[in-house]
Order: C-alpha cells, then structure tokens, then sequence
C-alpha cells in the first residue's frame, strides 16, 4: 500500500478519547467545535479547553470561537490565542447571518493570531480566504468536503481546485473536514490536501487500510452468525 503524506487530525471533544489520541503519533493534530463539545457534555469551555492544552503541548489544536457579532468574535480569538502556542482559533467563514468573516480574517491574520476559517463548502469561498489570509499567520483552511458530499456532488474536483487556488500561499494549509470514510483519506491524499479530520470512530478503523478482502468477508459471516447465535433466533 502507497504511504500517505496527508496529516490525520483527530477531530472529538471527549477528553479521555483526546488523551488517548494523543498517544498516536499518527495523529498529526487535534480539532473541536462547540457542537462536539456539548455532545460530548462540556459545560465550561475554557476549563476544557486548558485541561487539553496542558496535556497536548506538542500538536496543533483548534478550538473554535461561539460569538455572532464580529467584535465579540475578535475579542474571543485573541483570548484563544493567549492560552497556547499551538492553538489555532476556528472562525467560521460567515456568521449566522451569512455576513462574511473575510474582513475579521484578514485583521485577525496580520495581528499574528493562527486561524482556522471553518464551515467553508465553495471553492469561491476558497478563493476569498486564500486571499484574507495571505502573509498572515500560519493558517488552515477547513472545507466540509464531507456535507459536500451529503449533498449528491462528488467533493474531490471541488478539493483538487481548492488545493490549486491554496498553492501560492505557503502559510496555509487544507482540511478535507467531515469525512464519511477511510476512502476519503486515500482521496484527499491523492489530490495533494494537505490534512484530513477523523473522528474517533473513524481513526479506530485504521487498522483496516489495506486489509485483505477475502479475509473481511470472512469475519462479516463469522459476525453475522455469531451474532444471530446470540440473538437465540429459530425459525
């Protein structure tokens, strides 16, 4: 099997998963947003999020801001910012409105302040970060190519002009954000992305990349039978 050159970040906001993750040098980083948060029951974010910050020094880490209005959005970035080196701040590319977060970008990336622009699903608003964040900070840039996807449009001509439209800029690098399966990796790695998200769930399949075919059709059977056997059916 081809080595990958993709970064794997560990997208989750259970803590115990995060530390465990962490123990895999596989995982090249860590990303959070505050609707994994609440699944995951954190009720106070800054107490989770320093908690995280203490035991993964080594790695970058995304922690997203939650404010609707732009000045608040600022003033919660710079507050992120302040709690580590390795944080980078999740600004969503338009607030609730649909109000564009450009300018806030573009300010926010010349101060110094490492971002991640979230929630991105065009490549014209590809296009538009590219340009907020040029000769700023070291940035990322997360396109949901998985909602993509949930729409009926195939992702990657979308992710392979994304890479293309990010060249010129070396201080920014590409999320393939929402993946729906291992495949996706091989295909974000194939156009030249430069990291993919995983959730727990899905880096715990890792295990199966390159697995013989025959061999899991196999344990399907051997799953299926067990499991009927378990199930005490008769017919």
């Amino acid at each position: 099997m081809k080595a990958l050159t993709i970064k794997l970040f560990s997208d989750g906001a259970d803590l115990a998963s995060l530390l465990e993750m962490a123990k895999d040098k596989r995982v090249s980083g860590f990303t959070t947003n505050p609707t994994l948060m609440r699944k995951a029951g954190i009720e106070d974010y800054g107490a989770f999020a320093r908690q995280v910050l203490a035991a993964i020094t080594d790695r970058p880490i995304s922690f997203e801001v939650f404010a609707d209005e732009f000045p608040e959005m600022a003033r919660q970035a710079k507050e992120l910012a302040s709690w580590g080196t390795n944080v980078y701040v999740k600004v969503p590319i338009t607030n609730t409105r649909g109000e564009s977060a450009l300018p806030l970008v573009r300010e926010l990336a010349l101060s110094g302040v490492k971002l991640n622009v979230t929630a991105l699903c065009t490549l014209e608003q590809v296009h538009g970060t590219a340009q907020a964040l040029r000769g700023g900070a070291p940035a990322i840039v997360s396109v949901f190519a998985g909602r993509i996807a949930d729409t009926g449009r195939d992702p990657v001509p979308i992710m392979a002009a994304a890479v293309e439209v990010m060249r010129p800029f070396p201080n920014q690098q590409l999320i393939w954000a929402s993946p729906r399966e291992l495949l996706n990796i091989f295909q974000a790695d194939a156009i030249g992305c430069h990291i993919i998200t995983m959730t727990h769930d899905l880096l715990a399949k890792l295990p199966a990349l390159g697995k013989d075919l025959e061999q899991f059709s196999l344990e399907t059977v051997q799953m299926f039978h067990d499991d009927a056997a378990a199930a005490g059916y008769t017919l």
